[in-house]
């Protein structure tokens, strides 16, 4: 469990990034931290591994206050996963992956056997070991990242906006990668995204911030969807313009549902399309007998 106590970041310049900050990131769940750029979150996200250090408060990780640890002992423990995936161009993938082991005394052979593994685990082909990032695709550079984050099997995983610079198609992709490795993984995993979208498909736990690391709402996805705290937060989740709210149309094909926008935003099977019409009607018929009316 990571837990930051009443943390405050202020820089050299006098600007405060965050402001006394506290939150239980809860163990073997994704925790993603949204908000715009500026607002702190990746601040509040790099202070787990020192890369950052509060200017007061504490962040600890299993009791443990993270000061007290040596910034590259902690470093080497925590997974961390970056936009651009931040590999060394002049290392091969396979290289790249062992990295971490490498520094931590694993022999290299066993450190290669491990990349390789990793390969498998984030869905890359074994005959990319041998390729260098430039000859891979964003979307297969972002999966190295992973699998180099995960190379020394961390309990903890820190990901910084790591599918924002790749097409949308790709970082669905990856969304669904990750939501995978995690059912069968099971790490604490701190996720950073400006894209609300991206936080609510992914986490079990969002926080959204104002400016300044200003918690403005944290919860479920369905909980800050049915109850946003505030205008902000309706106004960020898209709850004030209707942009969540869906309808059922029907096509030769089937039923679809449609966002506020006339977007197609999903497909309803079979079965739940039979199901949706059926609590229709009850409802339907409830409503009737409620006001005394024959619902035959």
């Amino acid at each position: 469990m990571i837990e930051f106590s009443s943390v405050t970041k202020r820089f050299p310049d006098g600007t405060v990034a965050v402001d006394d900050f506290s939150l239980v990131i809860p163990s073997r769940k994704i925790t993603v931290l949204v908000g715009s750029s500026g607002s702190g979150k990746t601040t509040i996200l790099r202070m787990v591994n020192r890369m950052v250090d509060p200017t007061s408060g504490t962040v600890s990780i299993d009791g443990e206050d993270v000061q007290t640890l040596k910034p590259v002992h902690l470093r080497r423990r925590i997974g961390y996963v970056m936009q651009n995936s931040g590999l060394l161009p002049h290392r091969k993938v396979v290289d790249n992956i062992a990295t971490v082991p490498l520094l931590t005394g694993v022999k290299r052979t066993a450190a290669h056997e491990r990349a390789l593994e990793l390969m498998d685990t984030v869905g890359l082909e074994r005959s990319l070991a041998d390729k260098y990032p430039s000859q891979l695709s964003g979307g297969q550079q972002q999966r190295v990242g992973v699998a180099r984050g995960l190379a020394v099997d961390p309990n903890i995983l820190l990901m910084d906006e790591p599918f924002g610079a790749v097409d949308p198609i790709v970082r669905d992709d990856l969304q669904n990668e990750l939501l995978r490795l995690q059912r069968e993984l099971g790490k604490t995993v701190l996720f950073v995204t400006h894209d609300i979208d991206e936080a609510f498909r992914l986490g079990d736990q969002v926080v959204i911030f104002r400016k300044g690391g200003i918690v403005a709402q944290k919860g479920t996805p369905a909980e800050i969807l049915a109850r946003p705290a505030d205008d902000f937060v309706a106004s960020f989740v898209g709850a004030d313009r209707g942009k969540r709210a869906l309808h059922i149309e029907r096509t030769p094909t089937g039923s679809v549902l449609v966002d506020s926008e006339g977007r197609t935003a999903g497909v309803l099977s079979a079965d739940d399309s039979a199901s949706v019409e059926a609590k229709a009607a009850t409802v339907s018929v409830a409503g009737a007998t409620a006001q005394g009316e024959d619902p035959t």
